[in-house]
């Protein structure tokens, strides 16, 4: 098996935990998608030059943090852009009314989470969400574990206020 397939057997099986952790570096869903290809591309250059670490969700997750922090020092430099969400969802719950509550949910939860400083926000997605050990995420975020635990500890208890405040707002 050449270099190609051997990476693709090892890698492919984390694109869902690379584009969860992209949608939280970057804040539209076109964005996160181009991040993840950028992720990929990366990884796999660095494969075909014998790269072959032996974990390899926590190495694209630093892959895809590093891009992530490269691409917003560069976007804090030009004028911002606003990115045009597509107007139709993709698949979804066939009922209108949880599709609607989903949504609300989801969008709750994101502007939450993007009111967080950026280490606690990178923190609690990489191991809330993307499911990476606190070691894993820390050895992704290049901090020791005891600041990861730090940042989950401080960025949890605001982020449960804020969605208790917004659960309270719109009401029963």
């Amino acid at each position: 098996m050449g270099p190609h397939e051997d990476f693709l057997n090892s890698a492919m099986g984390a694109t869902d935990l690379v584009y969860n952790i992209a949608r939280w570096m970057v804040p539209g869903a076109e964005d996160a998608r181009d991040l993840v290809q950028d992720t990929y591309l990366a990884a796999y250059s660095a494969w075909a030059k014998g790269r072959r670490p032996d974990r390899v969700e926590p190495w694209l997750a630093t892959i895809c943090l590093n891009l992530a922090r490269s691409s917003y020092r560069r976007r804090s430099h030009r004028p911002q852009e606003v990115p045009l969400e597509r107007a139709s969802s993709t698949a979804g719950p066939s009922d209108p009314e949880r599709a609607a509550l989903a949504s609300m949910e989801a969008a709750a939860l994101r502007r939450a989470m993007w009111s967080l400083d950026d280490g606690q926000r990178v923190a609690i997605a990489l191991v809330d969400i993307a499911g990476l050990s606190t070691a894993e995420a820390a050895a992704a975020m290049g901090t020791p574990r005891g600041t990861v635990l730090s940042r989950l500890h401080r960025g949890r208890r605001p982020l449960a206020v804020l969605l208790e405040d917004q659960v309270k707002d719109q009401g029963p």
